[in-house]
């Protein structure tokens, strides 16, 4: 896929798309809410598009120090890139800040990447990230922004996080062969502070209502075709959703989005169907080191094809992760809809 310079669209929020020149080529490096990826040729848009969703993505601890002991930023996808790279668009839960700014908060659980850590991003094809969720303030506010400079840099683009409530609540329209889709991000477990309606830096709170406009506003405003909401929710370790995560999401449906896509368990929960849309309440890990059982031992990734704006088919992806946490992929479900 290209990023085609003739079809930059301007971002209502005033943003401005870099343009780099590689010899005879133009590149795009999209910096704001805009980006935009065509087929090969100037055809006529066949108005469809395969995404790709993937769990939670974790590049601190074992993981990293995986990286630094192979010397290679990109280990951790070298199992599932060719599944990775073939579709339209890749989407992810980025669950460590990176960076090699800011302080510990504390928590034994802390997690902070190394910013070399991008490359495997860039490797493994990812579009866009949520970066809504518990870890985002780790090493507090100073390495939740540095995070955000180094995957606008890379041309990586983040949701439910931004420098204030607005940035965190804008959804990002990625447009594959004339469909427009948008991506939004949310969680209530992120420390309260980055909740607040005035934090600076912010990060997205799942409130029905607020998301209910932002959906309504991805479609009537960004004239978005289908909308993604991606959720950072639910009890770890349970391998069921709560009436809590099923009333949500459909209400989320209901106000007109098509996808819903949660995470944090750890685990994997129930992939349901629901008035035209499709909830998968946790896909759990894709790149964790947290093999310790059974059920952290396998996570799922799924790929869905659209049309026109509509779920055509849907096809779950069993994962599985190697002894250093490299994530494969072992068997595929399909369901026609």
């Amino acid at each position: 896929m290209r990023i085609y310079p003739n079809t930059v669209r301007t971002a209502v929020a005033g943003t401005i798309l870099a343009i780099v020149v590689f010899g005879a080529s133009t590149v795009v490096a999209p910096t704001g809410i805009w980006s935009i990826k065509r087929s090969e040729t100037d055809a006529v848009p066949s108005r469809d598009a395969e995404l790709f969703f993937v769990g939670d993505i974790m590049l601190s601890r074992a993981v990293g120090k995986g990286m630094e002991r192979e010397k290679d930023y990109a280990y951790p996808f070298r199992l599932v890139r060719d599944e990775l790279v073939s579709a339209d668009i890749l989407f992810g839960n980025l669950e460590s800040p990176i960076s090699n700014q800011g302080s510990n908060v504390g928590s034994i659980y802390s997690f902070r990447a190394d910013p070399r850590s991008v490359e495997g991003l860039i490797f493994a094809g990812f579009d866009v990230l949520s970066f809504a969720n518990n870890h985002v303030g780790d090493y507090g506010p100073v390495a939740l922004l540095d995070t955000l400079d180094h995957l606008s840099r890379a041309g990586l683009q983040t949701v439910g996080a931004g420098r204030t409530q607005y940035d965190a609540h804008t959804p990002h329209i990625v447009e594959v062969n004339g469909l427009h889709i948008a991506f939004l991000a949310y969680t209530n477990i992120a420390p309260a502070y980055y909740l607040e309606l005035d934090a600076e830096p912010a990060v997205a709170n799942i409130v029905i209502d607020e998301i209910a406009q932002d959906i309504a506003q991805s479609k009537n405003v960004y004239n978005a075709d289908l909308v993604v909401v991606s959720y950072h929710w639910g009890e770890e370790y349970q391998t069921h959703r709560n009436e809590w995560q099923a009333d949500i999401a459909h209400q989320t449906v209901d106000a007109g989005a098509l996808l819903v896509i949660g995470h944090h368990p750890h685990v994997v929960q129930e992939v349901e169907m629901y008035n035209g849309g499709v909830i998968a309440y946790s896909l759990g890990n894709f790149v964790f080191d947290q093999n310790f059982s059974p059920d952290t031992q396998k996570g799922l990734a799924l790929r869905v094809n659209v049309r026109e704006g509509k779920i055509e088919d849907a096809e779950e992806l069993s994962v599985a992760f190697t002894s250093t946490y490299q994530p494969y992929f072992k068997t595929a479900t399909s369901t026609n809809y």
